[in-house]
């Protein structure tokens, strides 16, 4: 994919938030296996990475509105980081979630979609490692598109089998609810994909 002229400073923004965020989802699984006793410090880590991740969108706008010609539409370069924002913002309200309900242990379920989550982290930096290169990216996007489609699933099911099997109904309000923080998360990172994909096909 031919970007031309080329201002780097905005892809490295990009993998620096790229970069932020898949620290952040490594710290989500962590704290999710290892139980409430390493949530506190997995959240709190989160939220530092989330405040840098903050400075980084702050330094792009800031960027954006002071570059007369950028190598990708200003709109683009605004889709892609504040959607990037909302992944992290979606990884520090699931911790937070989890942190604050005090269910120990998670079931391997939510487990499973933080996993997913990492996945999908993992794969967004690959991405913008490709987008920084001028490399292709669109088997990246397909793949989140892919995981999403699995998260989406495995939290239907696992909603389905609280109302079936479980029998305390705050247990219930609660798991349902973390359930639906980690899907929205990759819903986010969804959304990244989608937006990348936009940029693949307006420069191809």
């Amino acid at each position: 994919m031919n970007l031309l002229p080329r201002d780097e400073k905005f892809f490295q923004y990009f993998q620096q938030q790229a970069s932020l965020i898949t620290r952040a989802a490594d710290l989500l699984v962590e704290g999710a296996a290892a139980g409430n006793a390493h949530l506190a410090s997995a959240a709190h880590q989160i939220h530092v990475l989330e405040e840098q991740a903050d400075s980084v969108l702050h330094d792009i706008y800031t960027r954006l509105n002071s570059t007369f010609i950028t190598p990708l539409d200003p709109e683009d370069i605004q889709s892609l980081s504040s959607h990037l924002d909302d992944v992290i913002d979606g990884i520090e309200d699931a911790v937070h979630r989890m942190l604050d309900y005090q269910i120990d242990p998670l079931p391997t379920t939510a487990i499973e979609l933080c996993r997913i989550v990492r996945s999908c982290c993992l794969i967004l930096q690959k991405a913008f490692d490709a987008l920084a290169k001028g490399q292709p990216f669109i088997d990246h996007s397909i793949e989140i598109n892919r995981l999403e489609e699995a998260a989406d699933q495995l939290g239907r099911a696992a909603v389905r089998q609280l109302f079936e099997s479980e029998r305390d109904p705050i247990r219930i309000i609660k798991l349902k609810e973390i359930y639906e923080f980690l899907e929205q998360t990759t819903d986010y990172c969804e959304d990244v994909a989608d937006a990348l994909q936009n940029v693949q096909v307006k420069n191809s």
